[in-house]
């Protein structure tokens, strides 16, 4: 039986913030149901051990997100979340001593994405002091991302736009060296015990009205990783944010059939021969990172 490493399951299609580099989803706008969430994990419960608060949209919108928490623990799967950010002392409360919880990715480069964002410090302070509490009081693992990196100044990080933000991660953690330093293309950099920070350069959402690249390379969609929407379309990979490939509908079809159905056994079988079958795959420049 196929395992996979993350399976993204999409809480929310509704977003607090409008980012530049994050396309607004086309979709109908909505929150997952705690009857459909259930079901969705009773049906990956033998494929998967990990899941991911995460496609479009911000997870800490959602109101019962300390119960999809709690349903998650019950039927045994860790969780990571990824987040802006700019809700989380409003959501404490849920968060905290949940053993679901095993990650939480900060998306630090929201703050300079988003065109009326204000108050740096303060939106890092109060990210800081979830941080410092929740690390004390569990085994989470925090990791901050700056996903905003120009293509050509990886090794010039010193004058890039995120100085301000880690200059500020530096004194908070009483570092005594600049993150520069440390930063390698590719790797974190381990701030604290249990606090990591990733930089990478800025990727395009893949779209069908992007030009087409010649089919060939690899990628992870359904052979580590799959997710499902909140209306229920199964798709490949957390990228396909519009549903575009669109596998089946795990409430109309047992996921176990839709992922061993003739579409995604083609997708998959493309990728063992490193080519891409699906025209989406074929325009998506993340692809083009594992070769």
């Amino acid at each position: 039986m196929r395992k996979f490493k993350k399976f993204y399951i999409e809480t929310t299609s509704i977003c607090n913030l409008s980012c530049t580099f994050c396309p607004p989803t086309q979709r109908a706008k909505g929150f997952i149901s705690i009857e459909d969430f259930t079901k969705t994990l009773d049906q990956i419960k033998p494929f998967t051990d990990y899941i991911y608060f995460h496609v479009k949209g911000e997870p800490l919108l959602h109101p019962k997100i300390g119960e999809l928490l709690d349903i998650a623990h019950e039927k045994g799967f860790k969780v990571n979340i990824t987040s802006n950010g700019t809700l989380i002392t409003k959501n404490k409360a849920k968060l905290l001593n949940k053993p679901a919880l095993r990650q939480i990715n900060f998306s630090l480069h929201s703050f300079d994405g988003h065109p009326g964002s204000k108050d740096k410090e303060g939106y890092l302070a109060d990210i800081l002091s979830f941080v410092n509490e929740a690390v004390a009081a569990s085994s989470i693992i925090i990791s901050f991302r700056l996903w905003n990196l120009e293509m050509d100044n990886e090794t010039n990080l010193q004058r890039s736009k995120n100085r301000e933000l880690l200059s500020m991660i530096e004194k908070a953690f009483q570092l005594d060296y600049k993150i520069e330093e440390k930063f390698k293309p590719g790797t974190g950099v381990k701030i604290a015990d249990r606090i990591y920070l990733n930089q990478d350069p800025e990727f395009k959402w893949p779209d069908l009205k992007e030009p087409e690249d010649d089919g060939k390379g690899f990628c992870h969609a359904l052979r580590n990783q799959a997710g499902v929407l909140i209306d229920g379309t199964v798709i490949p990979c957390c990228l396909d944010g519009e549903g575009v490939i669109n596998l089946g509908n795990i409430h109309e079809t047992p996921f176990a059939d839709i992922i061993g159905n003739e579409r995604s056994t083609r997708l998959h079988d493309g990728f063992s021969r490193r080519e891409a079958v699906e025209e989406l795959c074929r325009k998506c420049g993340y692809r083009q990172r594992f070769g």
